[in-house]
């Protein structure tokens, strides 16, 4: 594969990945150190500031520089990143141990399911901080503050329709000054109080952790809120390759990170006062009302970068048989990533504006907020040992010391979310447990389909071979039926053969695969094997990310010798009307739940491209 930086400018790229990648992490300066103290277990004293910022420089130095970018972005599928190409990944590295490729293929959806309830926090708690800023200015402005943060998330979704393109545009300029913004009054406070330099030294962490025993471990989960959105490093990756985000980390982000957080510590020693919101406090009063506009800009690209991760996540769970299909929508004519998804935009903002209501401000919020992150960072770690282990064949020893030492502390910051799962991480593990329902029941019932599919099916060369020897009707034409299983009879041919009595004169029998790798060549992505007279099997290679185009990727045949002409080829599609039944393979409310995403799921045809002029639908019911 091309490296990324060979086809466009290393500078384009890193600033295209600043605004992208960094928008969420980048915002946490809004509320992680504010939250750190409003836990009580931290004292607003000089011992206590300085082992905080200890904690928290050390915290971005292992979770996010060595592991996400110097050891995960390592770990790429040919360029993508993120939980689910992490799952193919890893699956392809265990193919021949179908236990542990199953156990792996769980993690992967429980990742892809927790990154949802993160995506609904994400938006919520980053808005909400923002628009409290003008509570700093006065407190008139409090009960306003839900409402327009509610305005704000609205309009951002209501947009989504439109694609990201022009905003895209925009957002790498904006999240530079954003970066130079915190990091210059981080710098102002730094210079008043120069002693809070010494938190560099892990000393100062190691001593607040055993001087405050179980204190400090409730301590950790606000302190893990500065590196909530270092996931979107992996998960991006595939827009920008490893090195421009690699240079956008060290150069720009995690300097201007470190400046902001340690002159919030100097704000803090010098005026312990300051603590309800160090972030706002740190600027004058005269920049006040363009601090709290550039952090509701901030947040909303940082908003905006969850949201087209959801897209693209959904997208990928559909292509590999994880999730039903929804109406795709592409809102650029020129780059395939860019799609906006109507079911799953309004669906999220519905819980986003659920959570902004029910906790009302950002630190409630907070309380909500870790617990999904911290899960899916221990389950990229898990599924990262077995990529470096069976896949790149690196000692045994090794690998157990590299991601051990990662998983020991991870263990340790999720330990430490646990203890809010009761004030609040609760309604992000609701939200993963309803995804992870939805994506295990349809896995699970798309087998259970096949299985019934298969035990009914006729074989289709020999019938073929029946047909053509009976000498039917032949009509001008080609016709294409499309079937999930090769080698089986479509039902669809059967009805036409019963009601129309006749064969077309050329018949493709077509079944589309998508693969464990984002994506397959054009010179892989069709074969077609001759099954009789006027008759072929055709599959279709796709990845994860590419677009299931059938009649373009048909066209490639033309080299094969068989020629579709557009106004004379028809497509023949079979659904199917699933029936629940008692002692079926799942429990009967999941088979309900099967049977009502199969019958709401979107037309085969829309999702496979198909001429919606040229498409016969033919349906059967199945007992399940």
């Amino acid at each position: 594969m091309q490296s990324k930086t060979g086809s466009s400018s290393l500078s384009a790229l890193t600033l295209g990945a600043l605004g992208v990648v960094y928008g969420d992490i980048g915002t946490s300066p809004l509320y992680a150190l504010k939250e750190v103290f409003a836990s009580k277990h931290a004292a607003l004293v000089p011992a206590d500031i300085l082992g905080v910022l200890s904690l928290v420089f050390w915290t971005l130095t292992v979770i996010v520089s060595l592991k996400y970018v110097l050891l995960v972005l390592r770990a790429n599928n040919n360029g993508e990143g993120g939980t689910m190409a992490l799952m193919a990944l890893a699956s392809l590295a265990t193919h021949d141990r179908p236990r542990l490729r199953n156990t792996l293929i769980v993690m992967g959806i429980l990742g892809a399911a927790l990154f949802y309830g993160d995506g609904v926090i994400t938006p919520a708690i980053s808005v909400l901080s923002a628009v409290e800023g003008l509570e700093v200015a006065t407190p008139a402005f409090k009960p306003y503050v839900v409402p327009i943060t509610l305005a704000v998330i609205f309009a951002l979704y209501a947009v989504q329709k439109h694609g990201t393109g022009v905003m895209g545009r925009w957002f790498g300029p904006i999240t530079v000054v954003w970066f130079l913004t915190i990091a210059f009054w981080g710098v102002v406070w730094i210079v008043r109080e120069p002693r809070v330099l010494a938190a560099l030294n892990p000393w100062y962490a190691l001593q607040f952790m055993f001087n405050h025993g179980l204190g400090s471990v409730l301590v950790l989960g606000a302190v893990f809120l500065t590196v909530t959105g270092a996931e979107a490093l992996y998960a991006d990756m595939g827009h920008f390759g490893k090195l421009p985000i690699q240079v956008a980390w060290f150069v720009l982000v995690f300097p201007a990170l470190v400046l902001n957080y340690f002159g919030q510590g100097a704000l803090l020693m010098s005026d312990p006062a300051h603590a309800d919101n160090p972030f706002f406090n740190m600027v004058p009063a005269w920049f006040l009302y363009p601090m709290v506009a550039l952090s509701t800009v901030a947040t909303v690209i940082a908003s905006q970068a969850t949201i087209s991760g959801t897209f693209s996540v959904t997208k990928q769970a559909i292509q590999m048989g994880y999730l039903p299909r929804l109406n795709l929508v592409h809102t650029s004519v020129r780059e395939t990533g860019q799609i906006y998804i109507p079911s799953v935009n309004w669906a999220q903002f519905g819980m986003i504006v659920a959570a902004v209501l029910l906790f009302g401000s950002s630190s409630a919020l907070a309380t909500a907020y870790g617990i999904a992150v911290t899960a899916t960072m221990v389950l990229t770690t898990l599924m990262t040992f077995f990529v470096i282990r069976y896949r790149w064949n690196y000692p045994w020893w090794l690998c157990v010391l590299a991601t051990g030492f990662f998983l020991a502390i991870e263990l340790v910051f999720f330990g430490s979310n646990i203890v809010k799962v009761l004030s609040g991480g609760w309604f992000t593990l609701l939200i993963a447990a309803a995804v992870f329902t939805v994506m295990m029941t349809w896995a699970r019932g798309r087998a259970i389909l096949s299985e019934k599919i298969r035990e009914d099916a006729i074989e289709l060369k020999p019938f073929l071979q029946a047909v053509v020897a009976d000498a039917p009707l032949r009509v001008p034409g080609t016709a294409v039926f499309l079937a999930a299983e090769a080698g089986v009879t479509p039902n669809a041919l059967m009805h036409n053969l019963k009601h129309n009595h006749v064969l077309h004169e050329r018949n493709l029998f077509v079944t589309a695969h998508t693969h464990d790798i984002p994506w397959v060549p054009f010179s892989e992505r069709v074969r077609a094997e001759p099954l009789c007279r006027g008759c072929w099997q055709v599959t279709l290679n796709f990845g994860f990310k590419n677009d299931l185009d059938v009649p373009d990727a048909l066209g490639l045949l033309f080299g094969s010798g068989i020629t579709l002409d557009p106004m004379t080829t028809s497509y023949f599609l079979s659904r199917e009307t699933v029936v629940p039944s008692f002692g079926g393979g799942m429990a009967r409310w999941r088979e309900k739940l099967f049977a009502s995403m199969h019958r709401n799921a979107a037309s085969a045809a829309d999702f496979l491209n198909l001429p919606t002029n040229r498409v016969v639908e033919l349906g059967a019911k199945v007992l399940i």
